[in-house]
């Protein structure tokens, strides 16, 4: 896959079937989109791509909070190379971009830019200035301009509309079990594990930690049910996202215990994946009342680890 991150570095681009979205999460919905718009470009005997923002449109609007990310960049890459894309445009959302009408946006970037001959969204897709472009207008440039539009219905798992506006929902409010419906895969945090107060050790029950990254969505404070990748071997484990209160004021992390596992993973890179919410975070009187506690939490996620198999 061919990745494109400024539009000055986007030329000689061969004829393309373009799927247009923010594709913030790569959901169902945003899989759905991008084999729709591969089947078209094959169709068609053209390139399969995709146009999207690396910052969120959101993002420019003055005193509206960063929008966090639900993926990283380099998973969001492998997820969509997986897909069949051929060229990604990832560029920066920028005043230009925001303030161009919306015919420009089409005629000047998507079809001279990208020399796209299809263009595939969402029903409820927007663009150019004041978000005026909609797939309406796709349609009308489409049969003005010679290219092919494709607009997909709205996505539902059941009765309900899949989006990322409703994953970050889930995620923020600890429904990570949900998550895996809409996304076709658990919600993951990764990083380098650093140094911790070392309690879990002292407890018997070492971890290994990550600290927050500010940038992404994360569960709130609470034990959780979950996988640890470590050199692409994946291991059952539980994990305490908090600020261990019982022992004092610490910053917000992500501790995990790995089951079965005694390797030292300081300054190794794992990916965390959350399954299931099992409690939230509390503070206990005493350490021996937390030890028990991580005992019976152990326990339940062994039981639920081990009796899927």
């Amino acid at each position: 896959m061919k990745i494109y991150r400024t539009l000055e570095e986007i030329n000689n681009i061969p004829e393309t079937a373009v799927a247009l979205g923010s594709f913030d999460g790569v959901h169902l919905g945003h899989q759905e989109l991008i084999k729709r718009t591969s089947e078209l470009a094959k169709s068609l005997g053209i390139a399969t791509a995709v146009f999207t923002f690396s910052n969120h449109p959101r993002d420019l609007i003055p005193g509206n909070d960063k929008v966090k990310n639900i993926l990283y960049r380099e998973d969001k890459e492998r997820i969509m190379e997986e897909l069949g894309v051929e060229y990604l445009f990832d560029v920066p959302f920028t005043e230009e971009i925001m303030h161009m009408p919306p015919e420009d946006y089409v005629r000047e970037l998507l079809i001279k830019k990208l020399n796209a001959k299809a263009l595939a969204c969402g029903f409820n897709h927007r663009f150019g200035h004041r978000a005026e472009g909609n797939p309406e207008l796709l349609k009308k440039l489409g049969d003005e301009l010679g290219f092919e539009a494709y607009v997909m219905d709205p996505y539902m798992v059941g009765d309900t509309l899949v989006s990322s506006t409703l994953i970050r929902g889930l995620i923020a409010e600890g429904e990570v079990a949900g998550c895996c419906e809409y996304m076709g895969r658990y919600y993951a945090i990764s990083g380098e594990v650093v140094v911790g107060n070392r309690l879990g050790k002292s407890l018997g029950f070492p971890t290994s930690n990550l600290i927050i990254d500010e940038s992404m969505v994360s569960p709130p404070n609470g034990v959780y049910i979950t996988y640890c990748t470590y050199n692409g071997v994946r291991y059952p484990s539980i994990t305490n996202v908090g600020v261990k209160p019982t022992v004092g004021a610490f910053e917000k992390n992500v501790e995990t215990h790995i089951f079965d596992f005694d390797r030292e993973l300081y300054g190794k890179q794992i990916m965390v994946e959350f399954l299931l919410k099992m409690r939230e975070e509390v503070k206990f009187d005493s350490l021996d009342e937390l030890k028990a506690q991580i005992v019976r939490d152990c326990e339940a996620a062994k039981e639920y680890h081990f009796g899927q198999k």
